[in-house]
């Protein structure tokens, strides 16, 4: 099954990297399945976040919660390299879980989604999809 994802969550990702910029953006991306139908930013709280992203644990906690209680699951994360290209970093991958979470990654206006497995971080194709 493709991966689809609204406009909506690509024009959050994509807003979040802009204001953010020259620092990393990061944040949730939250849905059902292999459909992502928000994406909700987060406060990058990493003590260098011009070259690293950390989510804010309590935004983590929020999300989880609200998702036991009948809404969006949290299907994985997102963030930004301002200098780099929209594919996992070395950092990228030393800091990875492997626990099967979808990765979106944004350089310049460009998205990309990965797979964040136990083999490693393997690309997603995806469908654009009204919210």
């Amino acid at each position: 099954m493709e991966l689809e994802v609204t406009r909506d969550a690509l024009t959050t990702i994509r807003a979040a990297a802009v204001a953010a910029h020259p620092h990393e953006a990061c944040g949730l991306l939250l849905g059902e399945c292999m459909r992502i139908t928000a994406a909700r930013e987060t406060d990058n709280v990493h003590p260098t976040p011009a070259t690293h992203f950390e989510i804010d644990p309590q935004a983590l906690i929020d999300a989880h919660r609200a998702a036991r209680a009948g809404g969006a699951q949290v299907l994985g994360y997102f963030h930004s390299h301002p200098t780099g290209a929209p594919e996992p970093s070395a950092t990228d991958r030393a800091m990875a879980a492997h626990d099967g979470r979808i990765w979106a990654i944004i350089a310049g206006d460009e998205v990309r989604f990965w797979r964040d497995g136990d083999a490693g971080f393997a690309a997603l194709s995806f469908t654009i999809i009204e919210s």
